[in-house]
C-alpha cells in the first residue's frame, strides 16, 4: 500500500472506498476499494478533496482480483459454458445450453484447497437449463500472489474439463410394458405415459411402445425386436420386483446383454435394472417410477442421454443421497437427492 497523488494514481488500484456525501441527498461510496483508477476519475477525486490516495502497487507478481477471478474462470470453464464479466471480484459461470452438468470434482477440490481460492458450484452430474448459473468464482483477498493462480491453471492444465456441460442425445426409445393384466386388457396402462412424458423432456422420442405377457422370451423377443427396428434406448416397465410372475429382469437377461446392475441403493427405485445389448442401454424400471414424481429413472436417465456410460460404481454411489424425502412439493433436481458424491 502506498500514498500517491492523485494525478500520478492512473491504472492503480484503490485500497479504500471514499466516501462522498451530498447534504441532504446522498451519502455512501463514490468509489469503492478495488476500483481501478481512470484519468477520468482524477477530477471527480479532487473534488472530494483527495489529493492524495492510498493504492495498492501491482507488479508482475501479482493480480488484482478481478483479474485473478477472470484467469480462475478462463481455466475451469470448458465446453457449454461462458462467463459473465467480473463484478465485486467475482466471475459467474453459466450453461450455454440445457444438459448434464459434469465436473471433475478432484481437481474443484485440489484447487479449492489452495489458500484465498474460492470456487463454489452445483454439485456435478445434474441436468441443467441455458443460462443457468453453475458455478462463482474469486479470490478473498484484493490482490492475490500469482503464483496461487499458476497452481490453479496447472492443476486446470491436468486435469481439463474442469467444468463443462454435456448436451443431451435426441435418441429413440423403445418401451416394453410387462404384466397379463395389461397384456389381457383388464386394465389400462398407466405406466408408459409416465415413462414418455419424461423422455419427452430431454427432446428425445419413443419410436414404438410395446405390451407383452408376463414370459420371459416374450419380454426377450419384443426387446430384440425394438432394437431391430431402430430403437436406440429400451426401457421396461413392470414386473421388476421378487414375485413369482415378474420376470422382467429374467426376460432382460435373455437376450445375452450383459448386466450393470439389478438392484440400486436408491429410495424409490431399489428394484432397477441396468444392462446394456451391445450398445443399446436397457433400463428395467421397477413400479415406484409410475407413482412417484422423482426416482432412480431421474437419475440415470440424464447421463445415458449425454452418452455418459453408467457403471456399478456409479450405481453404488447413488447410495449417499439416494433417499428421496418425498417432500408435499418437490423441488427436484434442486435438492439433494441422489447428490451425494
Amino acid at each position: 500500500m502506498k500514498c500517491v497523488p492523485v494525478q500520478d494514481a492512473i491504472g492503480m488500484v484503490l485500497c479504500h472506498d471514499i466516501t462522498e456525501i451530498v447534504p441532504g441527498k446522498f451519502k455512501g461510496a463514490s468509489f469503492k476499494k478495488g476500483h481501478v483508477i481512470a484519468a477520468d476519475d482524477v477530477s471527480k477525486l479532487l473534488t472530494l478533496g483527495k489529493e492524495h490516495i492510498y493504492i495498492w502497487e501491482l507488479d508482475h507478481n501479482h493480480y488484482h482480483e478481478d483479474e485473478a477471478a477472470i484467469k480462475i474462470a478462463n481455466a475451469i470453464a470448458g465446453s457449454g459454458i461462458c462467463l459473465t464479466e467480473p463484478s465485486e471480484g467475482k466471475v459467474t459461470l453459466r450453461a450455454k445450453t440445457d444438459g448434464l452438468l459434469r465436473i471433475n470434482v478432484n481437481a474443484l477440490y485440489n484447487m479449492n484447497s489452495i489458500d484465498e481460492i474460492a470456487i463454489a458450484s452445483l454439485q456435478t452430474h445434474q441436468r441443467v437449463a441455458k443460462n443457468q448459473i453453475i458455478a462463482g468464482c474469486r479470490v478473498v483477498p484484493l490482490i492475490i500472489d500469482s503464483k496461487k493462480i499458476d497452481r490453479v491453471e496447472k492443476i486446470a492444465g491436468f486435469m481439463a474439463p474442469v467444468f463443462e456441460i454435456v448436451p443431451f442425445q435426441q435418441k429413440k426409445f423403445g418401451i416394453v410394458t410387462t404384466g397379463s393384466e395389461v397384456f389381457h386388457g383388464r386394465i389400462q396402462d398407466k405406466f408408459g405415459p409416465v415413462v414418455k412424458a419424461k423422455i419427452e423432456q430431454y427432446g428425445s422420442e419413443v419410436l414404438r411402445q410395446v405390451i407383452v405377457d408376463d414370459k420371459p422370451q416374450m419380454i426377450a423377443d419384443a426387446i430384440m425386436t425394438l432394437i431391430d427396428d431402430g430403437a436406440e434406448i429400451i426401457v421396461t416397465t413392470g414386473g421388476m420386483s421378487v414375485d413369482p410372475d415378474d420376470v422382467t429382469p429374467t426376460g432382460i437377461k435373455m437376450t445375452g446383454g450383459s448386466v450393470v446392475t439389478y438392484g440400486a441403493p436408491v429410495l424409490p427405485g431399489s428394484m432397477f435394472m441396468l444392462a446394456h445389448i451391445n450398445e443399446v442401454p436397457v433400463m428395467g424400471l421397477p413400479g415406484c417410477v409410475m407413482y412417484h414424481r422423482t426416482t432412480i429413472f431421474d437419475l440415470v436417465l440424464p447421463r445415458i442421454l449425454a452418452g455418459e456410460p453408467v457403471t456399478k460404481k456409479d450405481i453404488a454411489a447413488f447410495g449417499h443421497g439416494g433417499l428421496c424425502l418425498q417432500c408435499e412439493t418437490c423441488v427436484y433436481p434442486n435438492c439433494g437427492f441422489g447428490k451425494g458424491y
